[in-house]
């Protein structure tokens, strides 16, 4: 479906089997995550993973304020490395997601311009193991669009905690977004 020939080469078959079936023991799926599958696949044929960029760090903070349970303002600063310039960049959102999500676009847009098409359209959290109550691990499933080829894909990210978790599965669509686009990896 994905356009790779893998006929006789059942090595390279066994190989992603296994991650695949280690990853889900894990939390992930990849029947709903097409994006992080090829990503898996191509990180295996290729022997390293596709790298657009690389972060140093990230982090979040929520404020909420006393007497106004409604409204809830979070702000994300992430801090990365793209096309040999390092950049911290700051976002805010109406949430922690949200605010990742707007400061890892700031902070690549000026060398990718083609992310600014990708839009999260849809977004899914599943606790995987609910007799840990807030200790679980956390799945999420991202769906994104590019308005520039009229095409969706899926990513998945699994974590301690939700946000990490959706961290993960950003990452992968900015990166599967790039891939799409055509751009060539560092």
């Amino acid at each position: 479906e994905l356009g790779f020939d893998l006929s006789g080469q059942s090595a390279l078959l066994t190989k992603v089997t296994e991650r695949v079936k280690d990853a889900e023991a894990h939390g992930y799926t990849y029947d709903a995550a097409d994006a992080s599958f090829e990503l898996l696949l191509r990180e295996e044929m290729d022997g390293f993973r596709l790298r657009y960029f690389d972060v140093e760090s990230w982090r979040v903070i929520v404020q909420t304020l006393p007497g106004n349970v409604t409204e809830a303002d979070a702000e994300a600063t992430v801090k990365l490395t793209a096309a040999g310039e390092r950049t911290i960049a700051t976002g805010e959102g109406n949430g922690p997601v949200n605010a990742l999500d707007h400061a890892l676009r700031k902070a690549l847009l000026g060398v990718y311009p083609e992310i600014e098409r990708f839009e999260l359209i849809d977004f899914k959290v599943r606790i995987m193991d609910t007799a840990h109550g807030t200790d679980a691990i956390t799945r999420v499933l991202i769906e994104t669009f590019d308005a520039g080829a009229e095409t969706t894909w899926r990513t998945v990210g699994v974590g301690p905690n939700v946000i990490e978790a959706s961290w993960e599965a950003l990452v992968d669509s900015i990166v599967y977004g790039l891939l799409r686009a055509g751009i060539d990896p560092l």
